[in-house]
């Protein structure tokens, strides 16, 4: 940046805290964490311009490093938040070993973020095929085809395992890999952060002892 250049100034409230009847949300008010989720969610929908369900998820492997790249969040409701992957690749074998994780979505064009902290338990073997099925035959034939995070020599070989199986599967159905499959992330945290001017923004944590726990609320200092 030059000496030129000038930092655009934060919106007003106005133009990044507002539901969509044009009031500010409260969202101190609220009492549910997923249908406050949800309400983000789609605002996001409208205003991310790629991925606004996009999520870094954090794990860690045995020594207790912690690894985190982006993933999809492909499913949620009151039982957890769901997201799909090789069972062999890096996090699929860390969720494994340690099934505990976190998450956290940031929505740029909201200046909004959600964290969430708990432990993983697997899809069942019903929901992993159902969502399996819905993807395109290429993302299907291209699941079975990659060895996902273990090296691979060149472009070549990945795509001469794509064309074996295509071969294999040919016109008929492809079905879902034992090594594929989901995770669900059952909350026990959710904390929602709102940009505020002056660094001076909203903090509101969900947290509850169990699944089956009632959720207490608190709000945090910035």
């Amino acid at each position: 940046m030059s000496a030129n250049d000038v930092i655009p100034p934060s919106p007003s409230e106005s133009e990044y805290a507002t539901s969509q009847d044009g009031t500010v949300e409260d969202i101190f008010a609220r009492e549910d964490p997923f249908s406050l989720f949800e309400d983000w969610l789609q605002a996001a929908r409208g205003s991310e311009p790629n991925d606004p369900n996009a999520v870094a998820l954090a794990t860690a492997d045995p020594d207790g490093l912690p690894d985190v790249r982006m993933v999809l969040l492909k499913g949620f409701d009151r039982e957890g938040f769901v997201f799909y992957t090789n069972l062999e690749s890096a996090k699929g074998r860390q969720l494994q070993d340690n099934p505990k994780a976190a998450m956290c979505f940031h929505w740029k064009s909201l200046r909004r973020q959600v964290r969430l902290r708990g432990a993983i338990t697997p899809v069942s073997e019903a929901e992993a095929d159902a969502y399996f099925q819905s993807r395109a035959r290429d993302s299907r034939i291209g699941a079975w085809a990659s060895k996902q995070s273990r090296p691979l020599e060149s472009r070549f070989a990945l795509e001469k395992e794509v064309a074996k199986y295509a071969a294999k599967f040919h016109i008929g159905s492809v079905p879902r890999p034992d090594f594929w499959s989901g995770f669900r992330l059952i909350p026990e945290r959710i904390e929602f952060w709102r940009d505020r001017r002056f660094r001076l923004h909203d903090r509101m944590v969900f947290s509850r002892e169990a699944a089956t726990s009632p959720w207490s609320v608190m709000r945090l200092y910035p």
